[in-house]
């Protein structure tokens, strides 16, 4: 068994303008797009593409072969280096092609789908990727074969997810059953499976990494004033009121309005206070 894969984002260098309709598409199908299509590699179907001429490609000597077939492609195949598999992606700076990542990994113990006798998946179905290891969140080289995988394994983007369309798994976990709404999980090994052995490597500087995964504009979410959210995805609002004016009078509500009794009261006490007025004012007139 040997094989090597070179797996590479799609990019877009400056191209010269075409006068046809059928090179303007071409052009247009080049564009930077806010969201990028799904990403073709020989491994994963229904987005593959495969190289028939055989070429002379060592990666890690001199990448300018690498960078012209992934302008025209979005995925090469070649098979040079025995039990190995290359993984890189490109990136686009001032109109220029260039490399961003690329890892060498050694297969090793390898089983292919035809080795496990269940039923098989469907094609198309995005996997749920499973990371165990301190050393993806500490380390900075499995951190960027972390990111580099996600990126792989990235298809068309989703807003909603269905939970009972969910069927496999890129790691084998024992999930226990629980009260929540996510559904019961019963995992079964369907192929294949590989020890990756960490060979060659290179990656991009931070400041090109970060340059890279700049986020465009279109896909920023607007912020909306006095409108926040915490880490739960609760959303918070503040509404700001004027000062009030408690003496103004308001429409009389018929609720509100006093009762027969309670009139007969206020006009017997309102009377016995106009009594006690004109007494006091008797005895102050007699002195």
């Amino acid at each position: 068994f040997s094989i090597s894969i070179y797996y590479f984002m799609p990019a877009v260098n400056r191209i010269t303008k075409s006068i046809t309709h059928k090179g303007k598409k071409a052009i247009l199908k080049k564009e930077l797009k806010l969201i990028e299509n799904a990403k073709e590699y020989d491994l994963k179907k229904p987005n593959v593409q495969m190289m028939k001429q055989k070429n002379d490609v060592l990666s890690f000597e001199d990448i300018t072969p690498i960078e012209k077939f992934a302008f025209k492609y979005t995925a090469t195949h070649n098979k040079k280096h025995p039990h190995n598999l290359i993984m890189g992606r490109m990136y686009v700076i001032r109109h220029e092609h260039m490399l961003l990542d690329m890892i060498e990994f050694g297969l090793e113990n390898y089983k292919g789908l035809k080795d496990f006798k269940v039923e098989k998946i469907t094609s198309g179905i995005k996997p749920l990727l499973i990371f165990n290891g301190e050393l993806f969140e500490s380390n900075r080289e499995y951190g960027r074969i972390k990111n580099l995988l996600i990126d792989m394994f990235l298809r068309e983007e989703v807003q909603k997810i269905r939970l009972q369309g969910l069927e496999h798994v890129c790691d084998l976990n024992l999930l226990k059953k629980s009260n929540m709404r996510t559904p019961r999980i019963e995992l079964e090994e369907i192929g294949p499976r590989a020890d990756l052995v960490c060979r060659r490597n290179k990656f991009a500087s931070e400041d090109l990494f970060n340059r890279a995964c700049r986020k465009p504009n279109a896909l920023k979410a607007k912020t909306k004033k006095n409108i926040s959210k915490d880490t739960f995805g609760t959303t918070y609002g503040r509404i700001h009121i004027g000062a009030q004016n408690i003496g103004i009078q308001t429409r009389k509500m018929k609720g509100l309005k006093k009762t027969l009794s309670e009139k007969n009261k206020r006009e017997k006490r309102k009377i016995a206070d106009d009594n006690n007025d004109g007494a006091k004012k008797l005895k102050e007139t007699s002195h």
